[in-house]
C-alpha cells in the first residue's frame, strides 16, 4: 500500500475517498481513531491509502478533480 494523501481535513479526506470510490478504487485510512485521540489538535493527520496496483490511477484521479498537491 501506498500513502495517497496525509490530512486533517475530514471533509476533505471523505471527498478524496467519494472519488476514489467512484472510480472502483479501494481505499483505507489509517491514523483516524490516533487522531480522534489527539483530541483534533492536529498533531497527528489521517493517511490515506490504496493499493499499489491502484496508485498511478488514484493519483490521475486527483490531479482530474483538482486535489492534488494540496
Amino acid at each position: 500500500m501506498k500513502e495517497l494523501l496525509r490530512t486533517n481535513n475530514a471533509v476533505r479526506l471523505s471527498w478524496v475517498q467519494a472519488l476514489l470510490n467512484d472510480s472502483g478504487i479501494d481505499s483505507l485510512v489509517l491514523d483516524h481513531y490516533t487522531s480522534l485521540m489527539e483530541g483534533n489538535i492536529g498533531a497527528i493527520p489521517r493517511r490515506l491509502m490504496v493499493s499499489d496496483h491502484d496508485f498511478a490511477r488514484a493519483r490521475a484521479v486527483l490531479a482530474t478533480a483538482g486535489e492534488a498537491d494540496q
